[in-house]
C-alpha cells in the first residue's frame, strides 16, 4: 500500500465555514487524512491509494471546484476574481447612496420616494448579493449552512419584508415617512420598511469581502515572489561551447557559465573562477558571500563579482529555491491547534445562529411585541453573527508571517511551530557549524626563541600546502604565501614533510616531532604547546632538526555568537552547548560566546538523551544544529531549528530553517514566530468576544441591522489588515 501527498487548488470557498465543510468530506474517504485553508484556497492530502480524481469528485460533491495546482513555473498570475468583485461593489455602492439618504433624512423623502428606494435597491439585493445567494443554495443544495447562508437569509428577509410592507402593508402610502436609529427601541411598531438594510448590508459584506480578498492577495505575495525569483535561462557549456537553453533543461552534471550580474540558474559547486554572489533575496543577508571552486552555490542568487563555471548538482524541484516554496506553503497550508477549535466552532455555529434567530423572532412574537421589532431583532441576529474572523483568524496570520519570515532567511515549517516558541525555555546549541564557523583557522602563533611570526608561519604553509588536511589549509590561508615544495610525505594522524629552498621542513604533532624526527623542545617551548592543546589542535613546526615554534588551530566561533546568546537570554531562554569537542575546546568556545552550561563530548546518540534528560526536568528545549549528527536531537526537541547551511537531515528533521545560517536569526525567528502566534490569539479572542458580546443585543431588538452589517464586515477587515503588521517586523537591531 502506497502512500502519496495531494495539493489541490479550491475554488467556490467563500467563508471558513466552505472550507471546514470541503475538509470533512474530504477525511470521509479512507485513509485519507486532509486540511483545507480558506485563506490559500488550498487542500493538503495524505492518503494510501488514494487518487487525485477521487480527491476532486469528493470536493465536487461538496459543491466546490478543485484542481490538482500547475508547476510554479507554469501558474499564471491572475487578479483572483477581485476585478469582478470590485466591479460589483462600486455598482452596489452607488445604487446604494441614495437609498441610504432617502431612508434615513426625512428632509429629503419627497412624496414616493420608497418607491424611487426599491427601484435603486433590487438590483442591489438581487445582482449585488448574488454571490452570497448562490452559495446559500449551492450549500443548501448539499445540506448544509455557511456563513453565505446567514447574509443570504438576511437580505432576503429585510427585501422580502419591505416589499410586503409596501405592497401590502401602509409603507406605498403617500407622505409615508422614516428615519434613523443606531439602536431598535423594543415595542416600537409601525410601518417602516428595510430597503436600506438591503441594500447596505449588502455593500458592508461586498466591501468586507473585497478588502478581504486584497489583503489576501498580498499577504500570500511572498510565496509568489520567491517562486518567480528562479533565472529563466541557462548558459551551458558543453566541449568549450556556449549554448543558451531554459532552466527548465538542465540535468545534473550540467556546466554552466554565470557572468556578473546573471542569476545562478540552479544550486551546484564552483569549478573554476571567484567572485561574490548576493544571496540576499534568499537569506536576507546583505553582504555578498564570497566563493572559489568547490564553494556550494544556490540557483536564484545573483552573482555581483567575477565569471564563473559552475556544476549543476541539483535541478527542479530538488533545489533550494523550490525546498524553501515547499515549506512556506506547507506552513501556510496546515493548521495549529488554536485553529482547529475555530473551525468546530464554525461548522456547528450557523446552525445554532439561525436557531437563535427563530428563537428571537418568536419571542419578541409570544411576549407582545410588535411585528417590525421581532423581524428587527431576527434579521440583526442573522448579520451579526457571522464569523468570518474567526475563520479567517489563524490563516491571515500565518500567511503574512511565514510570508515575512522567507523575506528574512527563515523558514516556518507549520503553524505548530508558533504554539511551541511561545513554551520554550531552553536552547540547546551544537558547536560545530552553529555557535562556531565549522571553519579550522589559525588562532595562536607561539614563535621559538630567534624565530619570528612571519618565519614560523611561512616555513610551516610551505610545507602544508601539499596538504588537503583541514588544519594544512587554515595554516596556508594565514601565511602570506608558500615557497617551492619538493618530496612531500604525509604520515596519516601525525604530520607532514618536505624539501622547501632544500632544507627538510616538518609540522605535526609534538610527540611525533620528537620521537620520529628527534627534535629537541625546550621545557619552556613545550609548556606553552600544552598550553594551546588544552584548546586547539596543536601543530609543531621544524627545519633542518631546529624547532622552530608552534601554531595552534581551532574552529573559530561565528563573529555573532556571542550577541546571538545575548539575544537568546532576552526571550527568556537559557541556553546549553552541545558537543562532541573535548572539554576543554568546549569551555573555550562557551567561555567566549557566555554559557555556562556546557555538555561535552557526546555522542550522538548521547546528545539526543541530553535532550531527553532536560525534557524529564519540565524544560520545554528547542534544539539548533546543522549535522547529520544532530537529526535525532532535532526531531526529540520541542523546537527544532537547522543551519540552512547543514545537511539535508538535520534540516529535514527541523521545525524552522535558517536559510543564512546567520545565528542571529535564531532570536529573530522566534520572536517572529512568538509575534505571529500573539496575533493569532488576539485575532480568536476578538472574533470569540465579538459574537459572544453582540448576539445578546441584536437578540434583544437593540441593534440596528445596519450597525450589525457594518460591525461584522468591519470584524473580517480587522482581523486581515491587523495581520498585514507582521509585514512590518523587523529583526532586532540590538
Amino acid at each position: 500500500m502506497s502512500t502519496t501527498d495531494v495539493e489541490l487548488d479550491i475554488t467556490g470557498m467563500t467563508c471558513a465555514s466552505c472550507a471546514s465543510r470541503i475538509e470533512r468530506k474530504l477525511n470521509k474517504l479512507p485513509g485519507v487524512e486532509a486540511t483545507v485553508n480558506y485563506a490559500t484556497e488550498k487542500a493538503r492530502v495524505h492518503g494510501s491509494d488514494v487518487s487525485p480524481d477521487d480527491l476532486i469528485a469528493a470536493v465536487e460533491a461538496a459543491g466546490y471546484h478543485a484542481s490538482v495546482p500547475p508547476p510554479p513555473a507554469e501558474k499564471v498570475v491572475t487578479d483572483d476574481g477581485i476585478g469582478a468583485l470590485r466591479r460589483r461593489l462600486l455598482i452596489s455602492l452607488l445604487l446604494a447612496i441614495p437609498v441610504a439618504v432617502l431612508s434615513m433624512v426625512p428632509a429629503f423623502q419627497f412624496d414616493y420616494w420608497q418607491w424611487v428606494a426599491l427601484a435603486l435597491t433590487t438590483p442591489i439585493a438581487v445582482w449585488g448579493a448574488w454571490p452570497f445567494h448562490r452559495a446559500a443554495a449551492v450549500n443548501a443544495r448539499h445540506g448544509a449552512a455557511t456563513m453565505d447562508t446567514l447574509i443570504s437569509l438576511g437580505v432576503v428577509a429585510a427585501f422580502g419584508w419591505s416589499l410586503y410592507a409596501l405592497f401590502f402593508g401602509g409603507a406605498g402610502m403617500v407622505g409615508m415617512t422614516m428615519s434613523f436609529t443606531l439602536f431598535g427601541t423594543p415595542g416600537s411598531g409601525g410601518h417602516e420598511i428595510y430597503l436600506e438594510v438591503a441594500a447596505l448590508v449588502t455593500v458592508f459584506l461586498l466591501a468586507g469581502r473585497y478588502a478581504e480578498a486584497r489583503a489576501k492577495k498580498s499577504s500570500s505575495e511572498a510565496l509568489r515572489t520567491l517562486l518567480e525569483m528562479g533565472a529563466k535561462d541557462a548558459t551551458v557549456l558543453v566541449d568549450g561551447v556556449e549554448r543558451r537553453i531554459p532552466v527548465d533543461e538542465l540535468a545534473v552534471g550540467d556546466v554552466v557559465v554565470v557572468r556578473p550580474g546573471e542569476k545562478i540558474p540552479s544550486d551546484g559547486l564552483v569549478r573554476e573562477g571567484t567572485s561574490a554572489v548576493d544571496a540576499s533575496m534568499l537569506t536576507g543577508e546583505s553582504v555578498p558571500v564570497e566563493v572559489a571552486p568547490d564553494s556550494r552555490v544556490v540557483g536564484a542568487t545573483v552573482n555581483v563579482g567575477g565569471r564563473l563555471i559552475v556544476e549543476i548538482t541539483r535541478v527542479g524541484a530538488d533545489t533550494e529555491l523550490s525546498r524553501m516554496g515547499r515549506l512556506m506553503e506547507e506552513a501556510q497550508t496546515g493548521k495549529a491547534e488554536v485553529q482547529r477549535l475555530a473551525d468546530r466552532v464554525s461548522a456547528i455555529f450557523v446552525p445554532v445562529v439561525i436557531g437563535l434567530a427563530l428563537v428571537a423572532f418568536s419571542g419578541w412574537l409570544l411576549t407582545g411585541g410588535a411585528l417590525e421589532v421581532a423581524f428587527t431583532a431576527a434579521v440583526a441576529t442573522l448579520i451579526i453573527a457571522c464569523p468570518c474572523a474567526l475563520g479567517l483568524a489563524t490563516p491571515t496570520a500565518l500567511l503574512v508571517g511565514t510570508g515575512r519570515g522567507s523575506q528574512m532567511g527563515v523558514l516556518i515549517r507549520g503553524p505548530q511551530v508558533l504554539e511551541h516558541t511561545r513554551a520554550v525555555d531552553t536552547v540547546v546549541l551544537d558547536k560545530t557549524g552553529t555557535v562556531t564557523s565549522g571553519k579550522m583557522a589559525v588562532t595562536e602563533v607561539v614563535p621559538a626563541e630567534g624565530v619570528t611570526r612571519e618565519q614560523l608561519l611561512d616555513t610551516a604553509a610551505a610545507v602544508e600546502a601539499g596538504s588537503e588536511h583541514p588544519v594544512a589549509r587554515a595554516i596556508v590561508a594565514a601565511s602570506g604565501g608558500t615557497a617551492a615544495l619538493a618530496d612531500f610525505s604525509s604520515t596519516a594522524g601525525s604530520g607532514v614533510h618536505g624539501i622547501v629552498d632544500g632544507s627538510v621542513v616538518i609540522a605535526g604533532r609534538l610527540a611525533w616531532l620528537r620521537e620520529q624526527w628527534a627534535i629537541s623542545i625546550s621545557p619552556a617551548d613545550a609548556a606553552d604547546a600544552n598550553d594551546l592543546a588544552a584548546s586547539a589542535t596543536v601543530v609543531g613546526v621544524a627545519r633542518d632538526g631546529a624547532y622552530l615554534g608552534a601554531i595552534a588551530v581551532a574552529d573559530t566561533v561565528k563573529p555573532s555568537s556571542a550577541e546571538a546568546i545575548r539575544r537568546l537570554r532576552r526571550l527568556g531562554l537559557t541556553p546549553v552547548l552541545l558537543t562532541g569537542d573535548n572539554a576543554q575546546t568546549a569551555a573555550r568556545v562557551a567561555a567566549e560566546v557566555g554559557i555556562e552550561d556546557v555538555r561535552a563530548e557526546v555522542t550522538p546518540a548521547g546528545k539526543l538523551e541530553v535532550v531527553r534528560s532536560l525534557q524529564a526536568e519540565g524544560r520545554v528545549v528547542a534544539v539548533v544544529g546543522d549535522g547529520v549528527n544532530d537529526a535525532a536531537a532535532l526531531a526529540a526537541a520541542d523546537l527544532g531549528l537547522a543551519m540552512g547551511s547543514g545537511t539535508d537531515a538535520a534540516i529535514a528533521a527541523s521545525d524552522i530553517t535558517i536559510v543564512s545560517g546567520d545565528l542571529l536569526l535564531v532570536a529573530d525567528s522566534i520572536r517572529l514566530a512568538r509575534r505571529t502566534l500573539a496575533i493569532i490569539k488576539g485575532h480568536l479572542f476578538w472574533a470569540f468576544a465579538y459574537n459572544v458580546a453582540a448576539i445578546p443585543v441584536a437578540m434583544a431588538g437593540l441593534l440596528n441591522p445596519l450597525v450589525a452589517a457594518a460591525a461584522m464586515a468591519l470584524s473580517s477587515v480587522f482581523v486581515v489588515t491587523n495581520s498585514l503588521r507582521l509585514r512590518r517586523f523587523r529583526p532586532d537591531p540590538a
